[in-house]
């Protein structure tokens, strides 16, 4: 393995998916594990931290075993350890964390702490690059998740002979991140756990006009975003619309039962519970979009990336693609195996770091709130 070949094994535990990879040079992907916990939490409708710190316990151990195998490479082959310790769930990201920090010093190999955020940036350049493409700068970013909808100015930094980036912080929800937004509609319609996937599969049956949503109207920082105001238009709209309730409860026990395919909850909703999931997902899509784009003029961005288990969703991608090529502009997703939690993306950040010459120590702690900058 040549020296820019070095090899990172990134580890990422931030939320509710124990992950693993191998990345050779920043670029190449020998390995990408992931044990995802969906249907631990399903019952619950969302994730249970104490749920998921037990559960990465349980994985992460087997899971960069899995990694390592995949990618035919033994541990003394690592050239270092990277792993997430920032932002996410606090009990689950010490998982990552500590297992990371004993695993380097057993090793002797440096130990890299990576922002998972910044991680949702590196995974756009690292199929881009694959692909023979590569995003200009400055470069607009919104992650947009579960626990995140954030909008950062990414530039690049000089003068220590490795390609890191800077971000600048534009604007961020001031309430429920997007893909959280979509699960409590989902909870309320009685559609499944996660919500993204199966609104986004819903919504093409739907008239995305039937039902009319407000854009928030943000005052100071105009590049933030809210989805609380439209989750609870949902709510008071189907308390106006007590018909939709029996097809709700019908859903709910098909659920219950395990029936939760697209096909089968379709056939038990109505065009009105059909109009409705539309027309949310048109009203997300559209807030995402527009604040974005206009985030990109007002900084002049070059390019945009759009990342996170949100950058899934096909109406989003459709909608990106179609607004900034009016403007000219491209618009870079990861695929949709990148979009969501990963290790390739941390190793990916990690090597970045590694070249850079930066190394934590004994005292790298999960931080529950890691900004990034």
């Amino acid at each position: 393995m040549s020296a820019n070949e070095r090899l990172i094994l990134g580890i990422e535990s931030s939320c509710d998916e124990t992950a693993a990879a191998i990345v050779a040079g920043g670029r190449r992907i020998l390995s990408s594990v992931v044990a995802s916990q969906t249907e631990i939490h399903r019952k619950y409708g969302g994730v249970v931290p104490e749920l998921a710190s037990r559960e990465h316990l349980r994985q992460i151990v087997p899971v960069v075993r899995e990694a390592l195998e995949q990618a035919h490479v033994s541990l003394t082959d690592l050239d270092a350890v990277a792993v997430t310790h920032g932002p996410g769930l606090v009990g689950a990201l010490l998982v990552g964390v500590t297992y990371g920090k004993v695993l380097a010093l057993a090793l002797g190999k440096p130990l890299i702490g990576v922002n998972h955020l910044e991680g949702h940036v590196h995974a756009v350049f690292l199929e881009a690059r694959a692909a023979g493409r590569d995003p200009r700068l400055p470069a607009v970013c919104l992650i947009v998740s579960g626990g995140h909808t954030i909008l950062y100015n990414v530039t690049r930094k000089h003068g220590n002979g490795s390609e890191q980036f800077s971000y600048a912080r534009i604007g961020g929800t001031r309430d429920d991140a997007a893909g959280e937004a979509y699960d409590k509609v989902a909870r309320m319609l009685a559609l499944g756990y996660p919500g993204g996937p199966i609104i986004d599969r819903l919504a093409v049956h739907g008239n995305a006009q039937a039902v009319r949503f407000n854009e928030p109207k943000m005052s100071g920082n105009v590049f933030d975003f809210s989805f609380s105001g439209i989750k609870t238009a949902v709510l008071y709209h189907l308390r106006r619309n007590l018909q939709l309730e029996p097809e709700i409860s019908e859903r709910r026990r098909s659920l219950e039962r395990g029936e939760r395919s697209a096909d089968a909850l379709r056939a038990l909703s109505g065009a009105a519970t059909l109009d409705l999931i539309a027309s949310f997902q048109r009203a997300v899509v559209d807030n995402l979009v527009s604040r974005t784009l206009a985030a990109a003029e007002r900084h002049a961005a070059r390019d945009i990336l759009v990342s996170g288990g949100v950058a899934a969703n096909s109406e989003l991608r459709r909608t990106f693609e179609a607004e900034a090529g009016r403007r000219e502009i491209d618009v870079y997703f990861p695929s949709r195996a990148l979009s969501t939690d990963n290790a390739a993306m941390i190793a990916a950040a990690g090597y970045a770091r590694f070249v850079a010459g930066e190394r934590a120590d004994s005292t790298l702690n999960a931080e529950a709130n890691l900004p990034l900058a």
